[in-house]
């Protein structure tokens, strides 16, 4: 769904680890949680309360609130707005699991 671009002029990434449901990704430093989960192939990262649909990012850019997920303990936080740091845990929503 995504493809990452090379980096300019063949500068270096530097990459952060995170813990995603208990299970360590690497991410771009620099990166938001969103496109750090998106790039680890992770599409729902909530359900919706009223009807249990799967929910993912869609604006990215701090609008629609649909990128909800749950960063160091503090839940409904907004995924695209919130840049990686090495060691941050994040927890998605699982089938019939939101952040409450």
């Amino acid at each position: 769904m995504f493809k990452r671009l090379a980096p300019e002029d063949g500068a270096s990434v530097k990459m952060v680890d995170i813990i995603v449901n208990g299970r360590p990704i690497s991410a771009r430093s620099g990166d938001s949680v969103a496109a750090a989960l998106l790039a680890a192939q992770a599409l729902q990262f909530r359900t919706a309360p009223t009807t249990g649909t799967p929910r993912g990012p869609y604006c990215l850019m701090g609008v629609c609130f649909e990128c909800l997920v749950t960063i160091d303990g503090r839940a409904n936080r907004q995924a695209c707005m919130i840049p990686v740091r090495p060691g941050m845990t994040v927890t998605i929503a699982e089938a019939g699991n939101d952040h409450d």
